[in-house]
């Protein structure tokens, strides 16, 4: 704990949040809970169809499906599904969601073995 002004301790968690606030890191930190918490948010049958990959400092959110099947119908569900993973959301608010088709992340595409010449 650490003393406030008036000498009363202040929470670590209090302090910790107040320093991510100040030093702009809250929404980032609310936007990565995002892709921890998918499942919990969007419910299983979503979570089995598509895998959140990465958000960036906007707001958008990229997820990776495994078809393009599923992702015509996510992308018909969006606003549903914005809906869902920012609800009671203060920091860290999704805008968007770039549904993407297959199962190489960019992570594979560098590790990937090339031929040799």
């Amino acid at each position: 704990m650490t003393a406030t002004r008036r000498g009363k301790p202040t929470r670590l968690g209090e302090a910790l949040a107040g320093y991510l606030k100040t030093a702009g890191l809250a929404d980032r930190l609310g936007q990565a809970d995002v892709v921890n918490a998918w499942p919990a948010l969007v419910g299983e049958r979503i979570a089995r169809a598509a895998t959140p990959e990465s958000v960036t400092s906007d707001g958008t959110m990229f997820v990776r499906v495994a078809s393009s099947a599923w992702r015509q119908e996510l992308s018909l569900m969006t606003p549903e599904v914005l809906a869902l993973i920012n609800t009671g959301r203060a920091a860290g608010r999704i805008k968007r969601i770039r549904w993407l088709v297959g199962t190489e992340t960019p992570a594979d595409a560098l590790t990937r073995r090339r031929p040799r010449r």
